[in-house]
Protein backbone atom coordinates (compact mmCIF):
# COMPACT_ATOMS: atom_id res chain seq x y z
CA UNK A 1 0.00 0.00 0.00
CA UNK A 2 1.62 3.26 -1.11
CA UNK A 3 0.81 6.70 0.30
CA UNK A 4 -0.67 9.29 -2.03
CA UNK A 5 1.68 12.23 -2.73
CA UNK A 6 0.93 15.58 -4.32
CA UNK A 7 3.44 17.79 -6.08
CA UNK A 8 4.99 20.46 -3.94
CA UNK A 9 4.03 18.96 -0.62
CA UNK A 10 6.33 20.05 2.19
CA UNK A 11 8.71 17.61 3.86
CA UNK A 12 6.62 17.62 7.04
CA UNK A 13 3.54 16.64 5.11
CA UNK A 14 5.41 13.80 3.41
CA UNK A 15 6.52 12.58 6.82
CA UNK A 16 2.89 12.59 7.92
CA UNK A 17 2.06 10.50 4.86
CA UNK A 18 4.70 8.00 5.89
CA UNK A 19 3.37 7.62 9.43
CA UNK A 20 -0.24 7.40 8.29
CA UNK A 21 0.73 4.59 5.94
CA UNK A 22 3.14 2.90 8.37
CA UNK A 23 0.67 2.69 11.24
CA UNK A 24 -2.23 1.55 9.06
CA UNK A 25 -1.29 -2.13 9.36
CA UNK A 26 -0.38 -1.85 13.02
CA UNK A 27 -3.76 -0.29 13.74
CA UNK A 28 -5.73 -2.72 11.60
CA UNK A 29 -4.14 -5.92 12.89
CA UNK A 30 -4.05 -4.58 16.45
CA UNK A 31 -7.77 -3.85 16.34
CA UNK A 32 -8.42 -7.27 14.83
CA UNK A 33 -6.41 -8.96 17.59
CA UNK A 34 -8.45 -7.16 20.25
CA UNK A 35 -11.81 -8.19 18.78
CA UNK A 36 -11.95 -11.76 20.21
CA UNK A 37 -10.78 -10.48 23.60
CA UNK A 38 -13.55 -7.87 23.64
CA UNK A 39 -16.06 -10.47 22.44
CA UNK A 40 -15.35 -12.80 25.37
CA UNK A 41 -14.98 -10.00 27.92
CA UNK A 42 -18.36 -8.45 27.12
CA UNK A 43 -20.13 -11.67 28.04
CA UNK A 44 -18.89 -11.10 31.61
CA UNK A 45 -18.68 -7.30 31.90
CA UNK A 46 -21.61 -5.23 30.70
CA UNK A 47 -20.58 -1.81 29.40
CA UNK A 48 -22.06 0.64 31.94
CA UNK A 49 -24.38 2.77 29.82
CA UNK A 50 -28.07 2.57 28.98
CA UNK A 51 -29.91 0.08 31.17
CA UNK A 52 -26.61 -1.11 32.66
CA UNK A 53 -25.47 2.29 33.96
CA UNK A 54 -24.01 1.89 37.44
CA UNK A 55 -21.60 3.50 39.85
CA UNK A 56 -17.95 2.58 40.13
CA UNK A 57 -16.89 3.79 36.68
CA UNK A 58 -15.88 7.32 37.63
CA UNK A 59 -17.43 10.68 36.68
CA UNK A 60 -20.57 10.73 34.56
CA UNK A 61 -21.95 13.03 31.89
CA UNK A 62 -25.25 13.40 30.06
CA UNK A 63 -25.91 10.37 27.85
CA UNK A 64 -26.83 12.47 24.82
CA UNK A 65 -23.71 14.62 25.02
CA UNK A 66 -21.67 11.45 25.45
CA UNK A 67 -23.05 9.95 22.24
CA UNK A 68 -22.45 13.22 20.38
CA UNK A 69 -18.80 13.55 21.37
CA UNK A 70 -17.87 9.88 21.09
CA UNK A 71 -19.18 9.57 17.51
CA UNK A 72 -17.87 12.95 16.33
CA UNK A 73 -14.28 11.75 15.62
CA UNK A 74 -15.60 9.27 13.05
CA UNK A 75 -17.04 12.19 11.07
CA UNK A 76 -14.04 14.50 11.45
CA UNK A 77 -11.13 12.07 11.05
CA UNK A 78 -12.60 10.14 8.13
CA UNK A 79 -13.68 13.38 6.47
CA UNK A 80 -10.33 15.15 6.91
CA UNK A 81 -8.21 12.26 5.59
CA UNK A 82 -10.48 11.58 2.63
CA UNK A 83 -10.79 15.22 1.57
CA UNK A 84 -7.10 16.05 2.05
CA UNK A 85 -5.55 12.90 0.59
CA UNK A 86 -8.24 11.37 -1.59
CA UNK A 87 -8.69 11.53 -5.34
CA UNK A 88 -12.35 12.46 -5.26
CA UNK A 89 -13.66 10.49 -8.19
CA UNK A 90 -17.17 9.02 -8.19
CA UNK A 91 -16.21 5.81 -6.36
CA UNK A 92 -14.29 7.51 -3.55
CA UNK A 93 -17.02 10.12 -3.18
CA UNK A 94 -19.64 7.38 -3.04
CA UNK A 95 -17.84 5.58 -0.22
CA UNK A 96 -17.28 8.90 1.53
CA UNK A 97 -21.02 9.63 1.43
CA UNK A 98 -21.95 6.18 2.74
CA UNK A 99 -19.73 6.65 5.78
CA UNK A 100 -20.83 10.20 6.48
CA UNK A 101 -24.50 9.35 6.03
CA UNK A 102 -24.28 6.92 8.93
CA UNK A 103 -22.06 8.93 11.25
CA UNK A 104 -23.66 12.34 10.66
CA UNK A 105 -26.93 10.73 11.74
CA UNK A 106 -25.15 9.24 14.77
CA UNK A 107 -23.74 12.64 15.75
CA UNK A 108 -26.44 15.15 14.86
CA UNK A 109 -29.70 13.17 15.06
CA UNK A 110 -29.53 9.98 17.13
CA UNK A 111 -28.28 11.43 20.46
CA UNK A 112 -31.26 13.76 20.67
CA UNK A 113 -33.73 10.88 20.33
CA UNK A 114 -32.45 9.37 23.59
CA UNK A 115 -34.36 9.77 26.82
CA UNK A 116 -33.33 12.78 28.89
CA UNK A 117 -31.69 12.38 32.28
CA UNK A 118 -29.64 9.25 31.69
CA UNK A 119 -25.89 9.25 32.26
CA UNK A 120 -22.77 7.77 30.70
CA UNK A 121 -19.35 7.34 32.35
CA UNK A 122 -16.55 9.49 30.98
CA UNK A 123 -14.53 6.27 30.75
CA UNK A 124 -16.93 4.90 28.11
CA UNK A 125 -16.79 8.18 26.21
CA UNK A 126 -12.99 8.19 26.12
CA UNK A 127 -12.75 4.55 25.01
CA UNK A 128 -15.27 5.22 22.25
CA UNK A 129 -13.40 8.34 21.12
CA UNK A 130 -10.20 6.28 20.87
CA UNK A 131 -11.93 3.59 18.83
CA UNK A 132 -13.77 5.97 16.49
CA UNK A 133 -10.62 8.01 15.89
CA UNK A 134 -8.65 4.87 15.04
CA UNK A 135 -11.44 3.35 12.99
CA UNK A 136 -12.06 6.55 11.04
CA UNK A 137 -8.36 6.81 10.21
CA UNK A 138 -8.07 3.14 9.18
CA UNK A 139 -11.08 3.17 6.89
CA UNK A 140 -10.27 6.53 5.31
CA UNK A 141 -6.62 5.63 4.73
CA UNK A 142 -7.57 2.26 3.25
CA UNK A 143 -9.57 4.14 0.60
CA UNK A 144 -7.26 7.04 -0.25
CA UNK A 145 -4.02 5.05 -0.24
CA UNK A 146 -5.02 2.38 -2.74
CA UNK A 147 -4.53 4.55 -5.76
CA UNK A 148 -6.48 3.34 -8.76
CA UNK A 149 -8.43 0.56 -7.05
CA UNK A 150 -11.47 2.78 -6.51
CA UNK A 151 -11.92 4.08 -10.05
CA UNK A 152 -15.24 4.69 -11.76
CA UNK A 153 -15.48 0.99 -12.71
CA UNK A 154 -15.62 0.12 -8.99
CA UNK A 155 -19.16 1.51 -8.92
CA UNK A 156 -20.33 -1.36 -11.13
CA UNK A 157 -18.26 -4.09 -9.50
CA UNK A 158 -20.10 -6.97 -7.76
CA UNK A 159 -18.45 -6.06 -4.44
CA UNK A 160 -19.71 -2.49 -4.51
CA UNK A 161 -23.23 -3.32 -5.67
CA UNK A 162 -23.77 -6.15 -3.16
CA UNK A 163 -22.14 -4.11 -0.40
CA UNK A 164 -24.32 -1.05 -1.00
CA UNK A 165 -27.51 -3.14 -0.95
CA UNK A 166 -26.47 -4.69 2.38
CA UNK A 167 -25.36 -1.32 3.74
CA UNK A 168 -28.70 0.37 3.11
CA UNK A 169 -30.71 -2.70 4.15
CA UNK A 170 -28.85 -2.83 7.47
CA UNK A 171 -29.15 0.93 7.94
CA UNK A 172 -32.92 0.79 7.37
CA UNK A 173 -33.32 -2.06 9.86
CA UNK A 174 -31.17 -0.23 12.41
CA UNK A 175 -32.92 3.13 12.09
CA UNK A 176 -36.47 1.75 12.05
CA UNK A 177 -35.74 -0.42 15.10
CA UNK A 178 -34.16 2.49 16.97
CA UNK A 179 -37.14 4.68 16.13
CA UNK A 180 -39.52 2.08 17.54
CA UNK A 181 -37.51 1.94 20.78
CA UNK A 182 -37.46 5.74 20.99
CA UNK A 183 -41.25 5.89 20.73
CA UNK A 184 -41.57 3.38 23.57
CA UNK A 185 -39.13 5.34 25.71
CA UNK A 186 -41.20 8.52 25.42
CA UNK A 187 -44.22 6.93 27.11
CA UNK A 188 -42.44 6.79 30.47
CA UNK A 189 -44.10 3.49 31.38
CA UNK A 190 -42.71 0.01 31.96
CA UNK A 191 -40.13 -1.42 34.32
CA UNK A 192 -37.07 0.76 34.92
CA UNK A 193 -38.38 3.00 32.13
CA UNK A 194 -38.33 0.17 29.57
CA UNK A 195 -41.07 -1.72 27.78
CA UNK A 196 -41.19 -4.80 25.58
CA UNK A 197 -41.15 -3.82 21.90
CA UNK A 198 -43.49 -5.69 19.57
CA UNK A 199 -43.90 -5.90 15.81
CA UNK A 200 -41.58 -5.32 12.88
CA UNK A 201 -38.28 -7.20 13.35
CA UNK A 202 -38.91 -7.47 17.10
CA UNK A 203 -41.13 -10.42 16.26
CA UNK A 204 -37.96 -12.47 15.74
CA UNK A 205 -35.14 -10.91 17.77
CA UNK A 206 -34.68 -8.74 20.83
CA UNK A 207 -32.11 -6.46 19.17
CA UNK A 208 -32.88 -5.91 15.48
CA UNK A 209 -31.11 -2.56 15.71
CA UNK A 210 -27.86 -4.41 16.45
CA UNK A 211 -28.55 -6.93 13.70
CA UNK A 212 -29.06 -4.03 11.31
CA UNK A 213 -25.75 -2.47 12.24
CA UNK A 214 -23.93 -5.79 11.78
CA UNK A 215 -25.49 -6.16 8.30
CA UNK A 216 -24.67 -2.54 7.49
CA UNK A 217 -20.96 -2.77 8.29
CA UNK A 218 -20.67 -6.15 6.61
CA UNK A 219 -22.01 -4.35 3.56
CA UNK A 220 -19.35 -1.67 4.02
CA UNK A 221 -16.63 -4.34 4.21
CA UNK A 222 -17.85 -5.86 0.95
CA UNK A 223 -18.30 -2.49 -0.78
CA UNK A 224 -14.74 -1.40 0.10
CA UNK A 225 -13.23 -4.90 -0.07
CA UNK A 226 -10.52 -3.67 2.30
CA UNK A 227 -8.68 -4.88 5.38
CA UNK A 228 -10.00 -1.96 7.43
CA UNK A 229 -13.56 -2.61 6.30
CA UNK A 230 -13.46 -6.26 7.37
CA UNK A 231 -11.78 -5.40 10.66
CA UNK A 232 -14.61 -2.95 11.36
CA UNK A 233 -17.27 -5.54 10.49
CA UNK A 234 -15.65 -8.13 12.78
CA UNK A 235 -15.28 -5.58 15.58
CA UNK A 236 -18.96 -4.64 15.21
CA UNK A 237 -19.96 -8.28 15.67
CA UNK A 238 -17.58 -8.70 18.63
CA UNK A 239 -19.08 -5.66 20.34
CA UNK A 240 -22.79 -6.04 19.55
CA UNK A 241 -23.43 -9.79 19.74
CA UNK A 242 -22.55 -10.06 23.48
CA UNK A 243 -24.56 -6.90 24.22
CA UNK A 244 -27.55 -8.29 22.33
CA UNK A 245 -27.33 -11.52 24.35
CA UNK A 246 -27.21 -9.44 27.55
CA UNK A 247 -30.27 -7.42 26.45
CA UNK A 248 -32.15 -10.61 25.61
CA UNK A 249 -31.35 -12.11 28.99
CA UNK A 250 -32.36 -8.88 30.75
CA UNK A 251 -35.72 -8.77 28.94
CA UNK A 252 -36.50 -12.39 29.87
CA UNK A 253 -35.55 -11.82 33.51
CA UNK A 254 -37.44 -8.53 33.78
CA UNK A 255 -40.68 -9.33 31.94
CA UNK A 256 -42.41 -12.59 32.81
CA UNK A 257 -44.49 -12.56 29.61
CA UNK A 258 -41.54 -11.93 27.30
CA UNK A 259 -42.05 -13.83 24.00
CA UNK A 260 -40.29 -17.18 24.31
CA UNK A 261 -39.80 -17.60 20.55
CA UNK A 262 -37.57 -14.56 20.17
CA UNK A 263 -33.83 -14.89 19.79
CA UNK A 264 -31.24 -12.31 20.81
CA UNK A 265 -29.87 -11.05 17.49
CA UNK A 266 -30.02 -13.68 14.71
CA UNK A 267 -33.52 -14.95 13.87
CA UNK A 268 -34.12 -18.61 14.77
CA UNK A 269 -30.45 -19.13 15.73
CA UNK A 270 -29.02 -16.85 18.45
Amino acid sequence: MKPVHRAGRAEGARALDYYLNHYYYWGAYGTLALAPIVFVLLFYVRAPYGRYTRSGWGPMLDNRLGWFFMELPAVLVFGAITLVYGQLNAAVLGLFLLWQLHYCHRVFVYPWTLKKGRKMPWAILLMAVLFNTTNGYLNAWSIVSQGGKYDDLWLTSPQFLVGVVLFFSGMALNKLSDRQLARLGKTGNGKQGYQVPYGFAYRWVSCPNYLGEIIQWTGWAIATWSLAGWVFAIWTMANLVPRAVAHHRWYRQTFEDYPAERRAVIPFLL
